[in-house]
């Protein structure tokens, strides 16, 4: 894997650290956060349509 490096303050760097686990590398932290971040997204979406009520349940067909 191509590897790259950016720069992050400190104060974020000891964040990733407290997220983490032992034994993880940033790199596995921050893919991990975006999964989290990724899903987290879905189910807003899913929340938004069922708030504007823009589906129709298969219970109603």
């Amino acid at each position: 894997m191509e590897q790259t490096t950016i720069q992050i303050s400190k104060e974020t760097r000891e964040k990733l650290r407290k997220v983490g686990r032992k034994g993880q590398t940033y790199d596995e932290i921050i893919e991990n956060l975006l999964e989290i971040s990724k899903k987290a997204v879905f189910f807003n979406d899913l929340d938004r349509i069922a708030d504007a009520e823009e589906f129709i349940a298969f219970d109603n067909l």
